[in-house]
């Protein structure tokens, strides 16, 4: 087991190598989740830099939830990225949902981006 990646890691890479196949030079929104937060980054790889972020940390989120790791709570980083993201000139992103299984607090990032105003 020494040389062998662990699943996660496999269906990490698996997903970005499929959206660099398909992403046709698109930004990418990559999603992080943990027990207690989530995170979401708009991320230009051309250029290699953050176009806009968000995350259950921040301090206007932090007051208006009840728990970082719940659906309420991702839906609504994803429509604060998704704003900031609009605000910075980007529309049409590609959804790099890491390792993580699409449902649950991830569907409910992606609903609220789109929500927002982005596309994918």
């Amino acid at each position: 087991m020494l040389g062998k990646a662990k699943p996660f890691e496999r269906r990490k890479q698996r997903v970005r190598r499929q959206l660099k196949a398909s992403g046709e030079g698109r930004v990418r929104l990559s999603v992080h989740r943990s027990s207690q937060h989530i995170y979401a980054q708009v991320i230009d790889d051309a250029k290699g830099h953050t176009v806009a972020a968000a995350s259950t940390l921040e301090k206007d989120l932090k007051g208006k939830l009840k728990t970082g790791a719940d659906k309420a709570a991702a839906a609504a980083v994803g429509k604060l990225l998704a704003e900031r993201a609009v605000k910075a000139g980007v529309s049409k992103v590609v959804f790099d949902r890491g390792g993580f299984r699409y449902h649950g607090r991830i569907k409910a990032l992606a609903d609220g981006a789109r929500e927002g105003g982005l596309s994918f």
